[in-house]
């Protein structure tokens, strides 16, 4: 009998053992689904947090983009940008400017050639925004700087800033790197129906060609350089 006992007890002891690894195991696999809910809900909170200062920047971006094109509107007239930069900044607080490193960019020294005949020479000497607004790309000097990376440390790596907003304040960086001439400046248009036109007959004038400017405009929060966007626009005018 005492042997019997013996056995019994035994075998009582392992089954102790088996249940208390059973249940650290199922602890283990408890823990792991409660962490993984926990990681899933956290990684979502962080997502759309990041998601809105993201979408934020960027209506930021596209509103500047908006100052930017009035900026192309002046043709890089010096008195016209002043009294531009003046008026938003009394209006809305802009903090408008157009960077000093601009004026480094000039019609280029070269005698490039363009593909009608004509040489950089003979659309005129222009200087800083002035230069990108009213010549093609190929006749930039290197001081224009066509690169498409804006760096808000540099000068030299933008042509305008300004900052939008009221509550959250966004510093919008723009840069012209890239025209493509065109005729919108305004033809002599002065033989159309008249001269040695027929008034009866129908005049031909040449078509609208639009100058293209590909702008690159980079916006970020004041308080969180973390919260920004980048926007790539061809605008036409």
């Amino acid at each position: 009998m005492e042997i019997q006992n013996s056995k019994f007890k035994i075998q009582n002891s392992n089954d102790k053992g088996i249940a208390l690894v059973m249940v650290l195991v199922l602890a283990v696999i408890s823990l792991s689904i409660m962490a993984a809910l926990i990681y899933m809900l956290t990684a979502g909170t962080q997502t759309s947090g990041i998601q809105k200062r993201y979408k934020t920047a960027l209506e930021a971006g596209i509103g500047g983009s908006e100052v930017a094109y009035q900026f192309i509107t002046l043709k890089g007239d010096a008195a016209d940008q002043q009294a531009f930069i003046v008026g938003l900044n009394a209006f809305a607080g802009l903090n408008a400017q157009v960077v000093t490193d601009i004026n480094q960019c000039t019609t280029t020294l070269l005698n490039v050639t363009l593909p009608d005949g004509r040489t950089c020479a003979s659309l005129g000497n222009f200087a800083g925004l002035a230069a990108k607004l009213n010549l093609p790309t190929a006749c930039w000097s290197a001081g224009c700087n066509r690169l498409t990376t804006i760096n808000p440390a540099n000068n030299a790596t933008y042509d305008t800033r300004f900052d939008i907003g009221t509550t959250t304040r966004y510093r919008v960086y723009a840069k012209i790197v890239d025209t493509v001439e065109g005729n919108s400046a305004g033809g002599d248009e002065g033989l159309t129906k008249g001269g040695v036109v027929t008034p009866s007959l129908a005049g031909i004038t040449a078509p609208s060609m639009p100058y293209l400017y590909a702008i690159e405009i980079n916006s970020e929060s004041r308080d969180n350089v973390d919260e920004r966007a980048k926007v790539s626009v061809l605008y036409q005018y």
